[in-house]
């Protein structure tokens, strides 16, 4: 921690002054005369610039006596003092016995406190233990879980009053999140998952010539792909895409209190920031879902036919057999579920930024993280539930 200690004139009319961030005047040392030398400005951390390269640059050889005289520093702290005492330094090595003169007392009791322990060590960091680090976490996981509830509830809330009151939707926001994070997204997810679908019958070939049965290769795709890995695998691309988008633009606008002036003015937050990317995420997700089953099974079918001699025909022959409705079904039915967890986590963590642009990026790689951890979360729910359920 730094010490800072500045001088401060009362007010003529004693009333209260205006508190002001003014530039701070650089520090600056002058020579008068050989051996006296004349300290002013701010000696802060500051104001100091380059001042160490021009005390390394006085001209101190041959001197017998010496003053600094700091009368005019207008501010001090423990990095001028660090400063001065270089000077001071200089000054005995090269013979001479410098004297301080005109410093404020205030000043004086700052330079003589750190010359009574020049050489101290740093304090050594104390490490919590190991019960209190836990119990801190965890207090902090239950504050977080806390406030995300208390942020469901209130766009619930906010929902609700949208639903009485139609004209207050937003829907040119709606429209253009919609083509920011689905059709803007149809490139990056068609690779994947026309990949995604290559490296499932890849896998699966080998095993499956040793049995003859080549032509399963369709049920392998088909179901793996329309159940599970297709909805899964976009709604992590959308959470890395589009949650940290919705965490830096939120997140920016509060550190820069744009958020807090919407309040001012009467608009509410939640009806412009949160509740169209929602209703936008939750209408293209599953769009999104539909485009990465097709791009998947082509690319499990081009696989195929270059590595069982399976045909096109012959595999879009037994597609129909070999996926049920509720196989398709139960993934179009993941997507509005994990559009929701991606959009709310995404806000939740923007909402949360405080401080400055460092904060902005810590809590866009929580949204990332945290939206992508739930989505698995939600996944295994969801199997667990369709293993019960006998789906």
């Amino acid at each position: 921690m730094i010490a800072d200690l500045h001088s401060a004139a009362p007010l003529p009319d004693g009333g209260a002054a205006k508190i002001f961030q003014a530039p701070p005047a650089p520090a600056a040392i002058a020579q008068r005369k050989p051996g006296e030398f004349m300290l002013s400005g701010n000696w802060t951390a500051l104001g100091i610039n380059t001042l160490d390269q021009q005390l390394d640059a006085l001209p101190v050889a041959n001197l017998k006596e010496a003053a600094v005289d700091g009368a005019a520093v207008e501010a001090l702290d423990t990095v001028g003092v660090w400063l001065l005492q270089r000077l001071l330094q200089r000054l005995r090595d090269a013979g001479a016995a410098p004297e301080l003169r005109g410093w404020r007392p205030e000043f004086s009791k700052l330079i003589d406190l750190i010359a009574q322990n020049p050489h101290a060590p740093p304090v050594a960091a104390v490490r919590a233990p190991l019960l209190e680090r836990i119990g801190r976490t965890t207090v902090a996981w239950l504050e977080e879980i806390y406030a995300l509830m208390s942020f469901i509830g209130e766009n619930a809330l906010a929902a609700a009053a949208i639903v009485t009151q139609p004209k207050r939707i937003r829907w040119r926001t709606i429209l253009h999140n919609i083509q920011s994070d689905g059709f803007n997204a149809l490139p990056i997810v068609g690779l994947l998952s026309f990949l995604l679908g290559v490296v499932v019958a890849y896998q699966g070939a080998d095993q499956l010539q040793r049995y003859g049965a080549n032509i399963f290769v369709t049920d392998l795709v088909g179901v793996s792909m329309l159940r599970e890995f297709a909805p899964l695998l976009t709604a992590i691309i959308v959470a890395g895409r589009s949650g940290s988008a919705y965490a830096a633009q939120i997140g920016t606008m509060a550190v820069t209190e744009e958020i807090d002036a919407m309040r001012t003015l009467g608009i509410a937050p939640l009806e412009v920031l949160v509740l169209p990317k929602i209703l936008a995420l939750v209408f293209a997700l599953p769009l999104l879902t539909v485009y990465a089953d097709v791009c998947g099974v082509f690319g499990g079918m081009l696989m195929a036919q270059t590595k069982l001699n399976v045909t096109y025909s012959e595999f879009l022959d037994r597609l129909p057999n070999a996926i049920e409705m509720s196989t398709f079904l139960i993934g179009i039915g993941k997507a509005p579920v994990f559009a929701a967890i991606i959009a709310m986590t995404g806000c939740f963590q923007g909402f949360r930024t405080h401080g400055g642009a460092d904060s902005v990026g810590r809590q866009t790689t929580r949204a990332v993280v945290h939206a992508t951890f739930l989505v698995i979360v939600a996944d295994s729910l969801f199997s667990i539930v369709f293993s019960i359920l006998d789906l």
